[in-house]
């Protein structure tokens, strides 16, 4: 089995503050001490270089720790007249690492398709930048049966247009719909067969890529429900929303994921 670096990726949505995150980084410094598990932070972009000001006046007291930055979208575009877009390389020179792509909130609320998707994930790589690549079903899918069908197709498109390769840089977050924002989580057996399920996927066309890529589980994560969830085999942390606005619960996923 392949060591995987368990992850803790907090996305604020638009919700946060600079003094959330210096909050955060007074914990951090004093109980985030070693590099089990990555975290990374997704704040609103106008907070990115609070965020990434604090990374840099905590780099001592951080130095045995892995706390990275993240965006929460991207522009498919490099530059151009798109009022209010952001593009990679904006992210890149920010200091960003990391950018979720695809999120549910982006497809539902924003009309962002697949094939938008996809192009996404090909401009985040293009960058230098990480894609955490959301999927996941709605309720009345789940309740069709239609899970893996849905989670299928939201991989192929971005398989088709990048490249199952293009997954070896690539985190995979499974945020359910019918979780997302709602207080139900998926339990740990539905979060596993669903990881499963799109690691076997992964490892029809590369056994390395599958083996090795880190797939979040994102839905209502709770400190009370983490342990459960992390303790999954094909679960390697997850995509944490209202949970990463309060520093101390933030802090305890990030815990039980170091021990996980």
């Amino acid at each position: 089995m392949a060591l995987r670096r368990p992850m803790v990726a907090g996305n604020w949505k638009m919700n946060g503050s600079a003094q959330l995150a210096q909050e955060l980084f007074n914990k951090f410094a004093v109980k985030l001490q070693n590099d089990s598990a990555e975290v990374v932070l997704c704040p609103p972009t106008i907070y990115l270089e609070s965020v990434r000001q604090l990374l840099e006046a905590n780099k001592e007291a951080l130095s045995g720790s892995l706390v990275r930055m993240g965006a929460q979208n991207l522009s498919q575009h490099d530059f151009g007249a798109y009022t209010g877009e952001i593009s990679g390389q904006m992210l890149k020179d920010s200091g960003c690492r990391y950018v979720i792509i695809g999120h549910s909130e982006r497809r539902r609320m924003y009309g962002e398709t697949s094939d938008i998707v996809a192009e996404k994930f090909a401009a985040a790589q293009k960058h230098g930048l990480t894609p955490i690549l959301c999927v996941g079903e709605s309720g009345p899918a789940r309740q069709a049966r239609r899970t893996f069908e849905v989670i299928a197709e939201e991989l192929d498109v971005v398989i088709e247009k990048n490249g199952t390769m293009a997954f070896d840089n690539a985190i995979i977050a499974y945020e359910p719909l019918w979780a997302v924002g709602t207080g139900k989580s998926a339990t740990p057996e539905q979060a596993q067969e669903v990881h499963a399920f799109i690691r076997k996927r992964l490892s029809e066309v590369s056994p390395f890529i599958g083996e090795n890529i880190r797939i979040l589980y994102g839905g209502s994560v709770t400190p009370s429900n983490a342990a459960d969830l992390f303790a999954q085999p094909d679960v390697d942390g997850g995509l944490i929303g209202g949970a990463s606005l309060n520093s101390s619960e933030f802090l305890s996923l990030c815990s039980i994921a170091m021990s996980a």
